[in-house]
């Protein structure tokens, strides 16, 4: 797989069942690219360890004044130098492109796993935590997968040179034959240590990151209640939790290096004495003392990818947890059916709340709890709470559907709709039945406005459809991405529409037209809107009212405003006290245990709900 060829056709099926199979998984699937920086990495790592014994060679000649010998061992050098060079240019080449191919193909995993989800992906797991997983994990993870083919190229270097110099020099070939693994492998015993300091350092990364995530999300309302310096204390208490943390992994880290450098100077040390002492037992020549002293100085090369394939690995695995975690995440029934006959169509059960939602009708849903509608929400977008309670579309489980047939079918726009950065007209190219025009979706919508404010925002351009708007619509308000969001919803004109509180951030004037506009241009359709807006209530043909996640009352919005106040404390925000002034709810029945009438205490409990009274009037 080639760099110009990404995206890739087909990413595959991961194994997410842990981070290491991932990463197995990773290393599998891109065997190609492996054995090609393997290759490479052995050609470069040899033609480096092979430069000492052209040394050794060309001093060897220089004292028995062979001028063949070192002409030889000159054209040697030149060789090695000329293949150190091409190997260590492809090598580099490899190593990237398979960093980056297989970076890429997390990235499309994740992507296809988020639209897979689509909103319940960050109910299951914090934004914060996906935003880091497909930003920072994903490259430490590349960086792993890449290092491993650099890692065993040098391995196989550093046993070639051991054997050759017990070949060689058998004298001293057994000392560095025993030392060098030992300077490999000393380090092992602190890998758990750093490996856990390195784990800490990236969970708290992680909430710095997902708390960023939000803030800068709610920066809008946070200007206005003025908490900006609230959360910017919190972040900067975190972000020096990960200075420390970090600290402390690069401490044990500092160790670690310190031992690569300590060690084989020791090691070349104790070459150096036991050469002396044969050189001068007549044993070996000045030669072969300097092509095992040059030998064992070349070898520390490859050996410091033994470190770096031990860094790369402690700060993938938590990465590839994170991201194993994500990537295997699923509909809780995930049943692909064998219909081929399309999406159905027909009324909308819930059995979860009980809530219908009549074909072709316009029902509103109020529920007292932001959460409660949430999940309801995701229920109806075919994302069950648990398995056997799905959604039925026509006596269809949406479950039983598969994912695409169930998006044709039903579309939920979320509370918190979210704007991609391009044009409005790139915004609005979304799959649709055709039949619901832009321009239609956007006046339903009331965006007059918008595309004026697009407009005045664009230089270049005349057109509002082809005016820009910047990442997640920053530029624009809190009402005018939720009319554009809407709109958006209007053209694709699904058979099931379900809005999450479309109007909760415009004015009321342009929220009665919104709703005349939303039951104009989806006549015919079904659709299910989450509100306690009474103006969207009033239009509705159905108002289901949800106590406590079940139906309570089901009729419309001027009947249920007058029997039922429990209805009309949702709507008309009543507090508590409000209710028992208007008589809606029943003072509290005195205790069981009278209290004996002479202290006075029949009196006093008598006049608690008058002052409770007077104190609510």
């Amino acid at each position: 797989m080639q760099i110009q060829d990404l995206p890739y056709s087909d990413p595959g099926v991961p194994d997410a069942r842990s981070g290491p199979r991932l990463l197995w998984w990773l290393g599998r699937n891109q065997l190609g690219g492996q054995c090609r920086a393997l290759l490479w990495g052995l050609l470069h790592f040899a033609s480096v360890c092979a430069l000492p014994f052209c040394v050794g060679l060309a001093v060897q000649a220089a004292v028995d004044r062979s001028a063949g010998r070192l002409a030889l061992t000159g054209g040697l050098m030149l060789l090695c130098g000329t293949a150190i060079a091409v190997g260590d240019t492809f090598l580099h080449r490899a190593a990237v492109t398979n960093w980056i191919t297989a970076a890429a193909r997390l990235q499309q995993l994740l992507a296809r796993k988020a639209a897979y989800l689509g909103s319940a992906l960050t109910r299951r797991v914090a934004a914060g935590e996906v935003v880091t997983v497909s930003t920072g994990d994903v490259e430490k993870i590349g960086w792993f997968v890449e290092a491993v083919s650099r890692f065993t190229a040098a391995a196989l270097t550093v046993v070639v040179v051991c054997v050759a110099l017990l070949v060689y020099q058998p004298a001293l070939g057994v000392v560095v034959a025993v030392g060098l693994p030992v300077v490999a492998l000393a380090v092992l015993p602190l890998l758990p240590r750093a490996t856990s300091r390195a784990d800490v350092q990236r969970e708290k990364a992680g909430r710095a990151t997902e708390l960023a995530s939000d803030t800068v999300a709610g920066l809008r309302v946070l200007r206005g209640i003025g908490g900006e310096d609230l959360f910017l204390d919190r972040y900067r208490r975190a972000s020096q939790e990960v200075r420390h943390a970090a600290v402390r992994s690069a401490r044990m880290w500092s160790v670690i290096s310190a031992l690569q450098v300590l060690l084989p100077g020791l090691l070349l040390i104790v070459v150096v004495l036991r050469g002396v002492q044969l050189a001068r037992e007549g044993r070996i020549t000045v030669g072969e003392l300097v092509t095992v002293y040059s030998a064992v100085m070349i070898v520390n090369y490859p050996l410091r990818h033994f470190v770096e394939i031990a860094m790369a690995y402690s700060f993938s695995r938590p990465s590839a947890q994170r991201a194993a975690r994500v990537l295997s995440l699923q509909r809780l029934t995930n049943t692909e059916s064998s219909r081929t006959s399309g999406a159905p169509g027909g009324e909308l059960f819930d059995p979860a709340s009980g809530l219908r939602a009549p074909a072709h009708g316009f029902t509103a849903v109020v529920c007292g709890d932001p959460d409660m509608a949430g999940r309801l929400a995701d229920r109806l977008g075919g994302h069950a709470a648990e398995p056997g309670r799905s959604v039925l579309l026509g006596g269809v489980p949406l479950d039983e559907l598969s994912l695409a047939q169930a998006r044709t079918a039903v579309l939920v726009q979320d509370k918190d709709p979210v704007l991609l950065s391009g044009t409005l007209r790139e915004l609005l190219d979304v799959p649709s039945s055709g039949t619901v025009r832009a321009e239609d979706a956007l006046a339903a919508a009331q965006c007059a406005d918008v595309l004026d404010a697009l407009v005045q925002g664009s230089l270049d351009a005349s057109d509002p459809m082809d005016a820009r708007i910047t990442e997640r619509g920053r530029s624009l308000s809190g009402g005018q991405r939720q009319r554009l969001a809407l709109a958006r919803s209007l053209v694709t004109d699904p058979e099931v529409l379900v809005l999450d509180e479309p109007t909760s951030a415009v004015d009321s004037h342009t929220e009665a037209r919104i709703a005349e506009g939303l039951r104009r241009l989806r006549r015919g359709r079904t659709t299910v809107v989450l509100t306690s807006s009474p103006l969207l209530l009033d239009r509705a043909d159905q108002v289901v009212f949800l106590h406590e996640g079940k139906v309570a009352a089901t009729g419309r919005h001027r009947e249920l405003i007058g029997a039922e106040p429990r209805y009309r404390a949702v709507v008309t925000r009543e507090t508590e006290d409000e209710q028992h002034a208007s008589g809606d709810i029943a003072a509290p029945a005195p205790p069981r245990e009278r209290p004996d009438p002479s202290d006075g205490a029949p009196l006093l409990g008598a006049l608690e709900p008058l002052e409770e009274i007077e104190e609510s009037a």
